[in-house]
């Protein structure tokens, strides 16, 4: 899906006829400590390398670098990270400590963003779900089972709010032309999340949280 986002929507001539040299700055929101990242980074680059190569049929003299953020809270293990880096990395690396819900970059600076498996974390906990006289309370459960309405509509709207939040930063931060990829996770319309194989692990997992604060 990367490869054929880049292939079709990034204009790689437009950025490679401005030098000699380009160098292509790449964001991962949300980065956790590896190997995933890693991984990503790499499937963006080569295909980057891929369609450049392509689209000058192997003969460009344009010289492509590359300089990586890795973005996660401040609370991240960038050490352990950075450790897992391949020896010898022909890339320029950085760790950009911070929530993406603001903006993290200076204006257009961004030729791709990527975040996956990182935007169905909140940037906090709706203040409704936490209130026992609000009719939202989300008593006994640890996350958004899907079930109660009132407490998925909590749910709900702060996802907007953080939604919005986080694509008016990097609408800030892309360059013209650039490219935002964002995987996540989901489920059917109709199906509860507490039905799913990950809602029964947070119904378990939060048992025994609520059976910890409870002793």
């Amino acid at each position: 899906m990367i490869i054929h986002a880049i292939a079709n929507n990034l204009d790689m001539d437009k950025f490679c006829s401005q030098s000699s040299s380009q160098t292509f700055r790449i964001a991962d929101f949300g980065c956790s400590i590896g190997p995933n990242t890693i991984f990503s980074m790499q499937n963006i680059i080569q295909a980057l390398e891929q369609k450049h190569h392509e689209n000058n049929h192997g003969n460009s003299s344009t010289i492509l670098e590359f300089q990586l953020f890795f973005n996660d809270h401040s609370t991240n293990d960038f050490n352990t990270l950075f450790k897992s880096l391949p020896p010898s990395w022909p890339y320029f690396v950085a760790g950009v400590p911070g929530s993406f819900y603001r903006r993290l970059f200076p204006k257009s600076s961004i030729h791709i963003g990527h975040s996956s498996n990182a935007l169905q974390w909140l940037s906090k906990v709706p203040q409704e779900v936490v209130d026992c006289k609000s009719p939202a309370y989300n008593d006994g459960s640890i996350y958004c089972r899907g079930i109660e309405k009132e407490v998925t509509k909590a749910y709900i709207a702060q996802f907007e709010k953080d939604m919005e939040s986080f694509l008016n930063g990097r609408g800030e931060e892309l360059v013209n032309g650039g490219l935002m990829v964002i995987l996540m996770g989901g489920v059917p319309n109709g199906i509860p999340l507490s039905h799913t194989a990950i809602g029964k692990f947070y119904d378990l997992f939060g048992s025994c949280l609520l059976d910890l604060t409870n002793k």
